[in-house]
């Protein structure tokens, strides 16, 4: 009944298979680290996207007015908040080494590869891997994450995990029992590859009183192993429209072997954009009456978005995005109420009030029926209890960065000398080589040196006083022959 959760839920057991294979068959330290960071991600989504198909059977059997007759009456509706998008930028997560590692220089050189996991309800996110060591001073993962699902109630968790490049211990095992109760609230073909991939050998998952993570088991194969350093928890009260510290709970020691120095603390700018303050919430034709009592009204095109009702001449004004001719506040101050036109009884309008300053302006705002007129109150009573969930987010809209496309993961560093790490383009290899010696004994020998036909394919030429100029090529080039 929710295919696209088990479409999701199928791909993610595919890819932790695959990077189970790839895990035990790398050869190099940057693309074990990829494998197993896959490996980790995988584990959480998984059991993500089964959570969340447990909770929407539950919600589906509890559901209210399941077996009602349609004869029946019941309360109404319960009124939703909107959904919104929700930005974690500019993440930094200082470091506290020791003097002596850091000023001093001294000690081992431990380095450690760490990212962030990042979840918010049933989307898991995560950051490129950084490697880091004592010459660094903060953690920084510059890239924005993007989470488009989010509503006012929401709590993102996000997870640091390091690991050491010399290794580390095996993650435990999922319990047969919880494995068997998750896996037979699936159907039956992901509940049996689910329950094969969980039930690989005895042991417990982790845990420190329900704060820690749940992951799948990671088998016993050979690789870098990522453990939980350290997690914090966002919620609506820490949105704010600039750079922000807040507090980061320690969930490792010294004796890890992915263990940093953490200051315990996180910076990072997290923004909300909610729905009804990015796009508009109604749209329509309305009069609008210049006096209290006097007949004279002005037919206006309405587009309620943000904290604005905006007042266009006609639509193609509004999707011109030109400046409107009227602009009514919409905020928590704001009073609507319902009208009703003389003679009808109906309430075919509504009274927008504002207090500007000492003195109250009022705003009457006739419909065309009394069903456009009560869409426009739906809308408007809507819109006011959005703001009052999403709270300071709907004073004024926040920006929101769009993150780059995802780049592949960098290489690590390799060990060598100077001269493994020149490069010189292959097309331009016996030009720069013919440069440098032409430029050392062009002094002594007037025309073309005569090792110059030693080179095969290449004919003897004059010496120019200034070279036409070579095409541009993107590596660098060491002209190691000077030394």
């Amino acid at each position: 009944q929710e295919p696209e959760m088990q479409r999701k839920l199928e791909r993610e057991l595919r890819l932790r298979e695959g990077a189970l294979k790839l895990l035990g068959a790398c050869s190099r330290p940057e693309q074990a680290l990829e494998a197993a960071k896959g490996l980790l991600l995988c584990n959480a989504r998984v059991l993500e996207y089964m959570a969340e198909l447990q909770r929407r059977k539950e919600a589906q059997l509890l559901r209210p007015g399941r077996d009602r007759r349609p004869s029946d009456t019941g309360p109404p509706v319960e009124r939703l908040p909107c959904r919104g998008t929700v930005c974690v930028s500019d993440l930094r997560i200082p470091l506290m080494w020791k003097d002596t590692e850091y000023f001093r220089n001294k000690g081992e050189l431990h380095r450690c590869a760490v990212f962030c996991l990042l979840r918010l309800g049933a989307e898991i996110q995560d950051t490129p891997m950084v490697l880091v060591d004592r010459t660094l001073t903060d953690i920084c993962f510059e890239s924005p994450i993007l989470f488009s699902d989010a509503g006012p109630d929401f709590e993102l968790r996000l997870e640091l995990y390091s690991a050491g490049l010399s290794g580390g211990a095996p993650q435990g095992s999922t319990p047969r029992k919880l494995a068997t109760r998750l896996s037979t609230s699936l159907g039956r073909s992901s509940g049996k590859r689910l329950r094969a991939a969980m039930e690989g050998g005895p042991g417990s998952p982790p845990g420190n009183g329900g704060t820690a993570p749940l992951l799948l088991p990671t088998p016993n194969v050979p690789g870098p192993k990522f453990h939980l350093l350290a997690h914090a928890v966002l919620s609506l009260a820490e949105v704010q429209d600039g750079f922000r510290t807040h507090d980061l709970t320690i969930a490792s020691n010294e004796e890890s072997s992915g263990w940093v120095p953490l200051y315990g603390s996180i910076c990072c700018r997290l923004t909300a954009q909610p729905q009804c303050m990015g796009s508009t919430v109604c749209s329509g034709h309305l009069r609008l009456r210049q006096g209290s009592e006097g007949p004279s009204e002005t037919l206006m095109f309405c587009v309620l978005r943000g904290t604005d009702l905006l007042c266009y001449r006609g639509p193609g004004e509004a999707e011109a995005g030109l400046e409107p001719v009227l602009t009514i506040a919409v905020n928590k101050e704001t009073r609507i109420r319902s009208t009703e036109r003389e003679g009808g009884g109906q309430p075919h309008g509504m009274a927008v009030t504002n207090r500007y300053g000492g003195e109250e302006v009022t705003h009457i705002l006739v419909a065309e029926s009394r069903a456009e007129a009560q869409r426009w109150l739906e809308a408007f009573w809507q819109h006011f209890y959005d703001m009052s969930q999403w709270k300071h987010c709907c004073e004024e809209l926040m920006r929101i960065e769009m993150p780059p496309p995802r780049r592949p993961p960098a290489m690590l560093p390799r060990q060598g000398s100077l001269y493994h790490e020149m490069a010189i383009d292959p097309s331009d290899d016996i030009e720069a080589v013919t440069d440098i010696l032409t430029r050392r004994a062009g002094a002594r020998e007037p025309g073309p040196p005569p090792w110059l036909s030693l080179f095969e394919g290449h004919s003897p030429r004059a010496p120019s006083p200034s070279p036409p100029p070579r095409r541009p090529w993107g590596r660098p080039r060491t002209l190691s022959l000077d030394a």
